[in-house]
């Protein structure tokens, strides 16, 4: 017996989102996410869904009506920062900054989700040398 379910990660954003099939569509067509479970509330809501980006999980649910506007910022390692920074412009998220390397040896860029979640989109480029 293990105290993590198969397949996870020991830690999982879970994203609370008024929205939750709108940003499940964002996910998917930003990377590629494949949606593992949904539950649904008997009011139609989402009570619960998995996807997998990669090699991580990533939870979700409905905000309770009245809740605050809390946001979440998730790092994400992706083949091609490029191609998913345009993917999730074009699902609707905004853009925070435009890819661009980094002295860390990583080309990064960073959006928002059409639910205010903060996405930073990373490839590994390796180490660049100081100077």
């Amino acid at each position: 017996m293990t105290y993590k379910p198969p397949q996870h990660n020991a830690v999982s954003p879970f994203l609370r989102a008024r929205d939750v099939p709108r940003l499940l569509a964002f996910l998917a067509a930003t990377f590629e996410a494949e949606e593992l479970m949904r539950l649904d509330g008997p009011d139609g809501s989402v009570r619960h869904a998995e996807v997998r980006i990669d090699d991580s999980i990533v939870m979700l649910g409905e905000r309770p009506r009245g809740d605050h506007d809390a946001v979440c910022s998730v790092h994400v390692y992706v083949p091609d920062v490029d191609r998913a920074y345009a993917a999730a412009l074009a699902a609707g998220g905004s853009s925070i900054v435009a890819p661009r390397d980094l002295p860390y040896g990583d080309r990064s860029g960073g959006v928002k989700d059409p639910e205010g979640n903060l996405w930073w989109l990373g490839t590994h480029l390796g180490r660049r040398s100081a100077g």
